[in-house]
């Protein structure tokens, strides 16, 4: 029972039946409810069940037996009619089809306009060391350890991959993967994406990053596209307004066109809007913002991928192309600049990546894997070090990389710092045993891939330039601090 409480959850589910309730029997927090108040009333923790009369005596017996209150308060008729009655009296008698197509449909006018922001003009300094320090420290990026020890994660003992992992359980995860049944050896993947700048620049490309977030979540710990679905979480601002409106039509065309793109189907949602307000005259609207959540069948946890690095000498990979697409990055936040040159997904080349590597990942040749979000390459190849401790060695001259036409008059191709930094989607940083290293390169043939260098035990992490000059040296745990220190509360 959501928005409307039993009126929506019955109302929706007796549509092509009818339903009669009986709203005294509907169990109380306290006394004093009017029926209207029980019938609309929108307290959590609630369902309603539809369930064959001769399994209704299992059912109670199911619930009872994990305590769980269960009461029958009515049942869906066929007669077309949604009948309430309160103490033996009717209270509503409506036809199912006036109360669903009765009331006209509201037409309401959606604008968009593309975003005419300025690519910014920034120079690429020699040492990029301290804006990794500041990227890490971003509010967006930096670890949420203090929110996420505020839940147990442990409940039932199922977890398989926690959200904080490594040597102190204080690393980040890309996915959470429970066992609900623990004498199987399936499992279940959860993972989330989200990035209101880059809706401020495009709403459409926001939810398509945000749908790829997800899923090359659910590709790094095993999971597979073939098993996997979406749930979308839309908060927004007036609809009435035609802005805010068209931008939310612009988004919602996204989550369709990806998502068919990928096979990958959204099961169900919500949506949070009218988030606005006005004070002093002033109409104040939070940022249109996505959160798409990915579910995934995993057939055997115990090939599930944990995302940090584990084994000094091992190889490190970038699978996937760069692009020279900062607009609503986390670095150009750096310079207080938004761009307009937001990354895109490529969802035939995307699919393929996705499922080389779950390939890879079920045959045993992948020991890590972390994907590319907030600070790209440069945050994600650090946050790899996090959990266990090490360093590693990298040249950037191994990263595949593409110019973006929109923004070549200011940019030359292949920037350390665009390359570091650039925010593209589809992409992955994956650790492997130097014995494999033919057999994964052999898995990738044809898709963007290439070779950074290797994990080192001297906990560093150094950067080589496109030019071999180291353009980032700094001790893991210093980058580590920065990364824990801001809403270390």
């Amino acid at each position: 029972c959501g928005a409307g409480g039993l009126s929506s959850a019955v109302g929706e589910m007796g549509r092509e039946l009818g339903a009669r309730v009986y709203l005294d029997r509907v169990p109380l927090k306290y006394r004093g409810l009017t029926y209207t108040e029980i019938w609309i009333s929108e307290s959590q923790e609630r369902m309603v069940f539809s369930v064959p009369k001769n399994s209704i005596a299992r059912l109670l017996e199911v619930f009872n037996r994990e305590n769980v209150e269960t009461t029958i308060i009515g049942e869906f008729t066929g007669s077309k009619r949604l009948k309430l009655y309160y103490k033996e009296n009717l209270v509503c008698d409506l036809d199912m089809k006036f109360l669903h197509e009765g009331i006209p449909q509201d037409e309401k006018i959606a604008v968009y306009t593309p975003a005419q922001n300025k690519e910014p003009n920034i120079s690429s300094a020699k040492d990029l060391t301290k804006n990794l320090l500041r990227l890490l420290s971003d509010y967006d990026i930096c670890s949420k350890e203090w929110i996420i020890r505020q839940y147990d994660h442990e409940v039932q003992g199922g977890s398989v991959i926690k959200p904080l992992m490594g040597v102190n359980n204080d690393g980040p995860a890309d996915c959470a993967v429970v066992k609900p049944i623990l004498d199987s050896p399936k499992g279940v993947a959860v993972s989330c994406g989200i990035n209101f700048r880059l809706g401020l620049v495009d709403p459409y490309w926001m939810a398509a990053s945000c749908i790829d977030e997800a899923l090359r979540q659910i590709i790094c710990v095993g999971g597979s596209l073939e098993q996997t679905a979406l749930l979308d979480n839309f908060c927004w601002g007036n609809p009435s307004k035609p802005d805010r409106l068209g931008s939310l039509v612009r988004c919602a065309y996204a989550c369709y066109d990806i998502a068919k793109a990928y096979g990958v189907p959204f099961i169900s949602g919500k949506d949070s809007l009218n988030n606005e307000y006005t004070i002093k005259g002033e109409s104040i609207s939070i940022p249109g913002t996505l959160l798409v959540s990915a579910i995934s069948v995993i057939e055997d946890t115990a090939k599930c991928v944990s995302g940090y690095a584990k084994q000094e000498g091992d190889l490190v990979y970038i699978v996937g192309m760069t692009y020279n697409e900062l607009g609503g990055s986390h670095y150009y936040k750096l310079f207080n600049a938004l761009g307009n040159c937001c990354p895109k997904v490529y969802p035939a080349v995307a699919k393929k990546v996705f499922q080389a590597l779950n390939k890879a990942v079920r045959c045993g040749y992948i020991r890590a894997m972390h994907d590319c979000s907030e600070g790209g390459l440069g945050v994600a190849a650090a946050e790899l070090c996090f959990a266990g401790g090490l360093g590693m060695n990298l040249s950037l001259s191994g990263v595949p990389y593409v110019d973006t036409p929109c923004i070549s008059r200011l940019a030359p191709v292949k920037r350390e710092d665009l390359i570091l930094f650039s925010e593209s989607n589809s992409r992955f940083i994956v650790e492997i045993e130097r014995k494999n290293r033919k057999a994964f390169e052999k898995m990738l043939k044809g898709l963007p891939f290439g070779l950074l260098g290797c994990v080192s035990s001297k906990g560093i992490f150094q950067v080589q330039g496109l030019d071999g000059r180291v353009c980032i040296r700094e001790d893991i745990n210093v980058l580590k601090e920065s990364w824990l220190k801001p809403l270390r509360w």
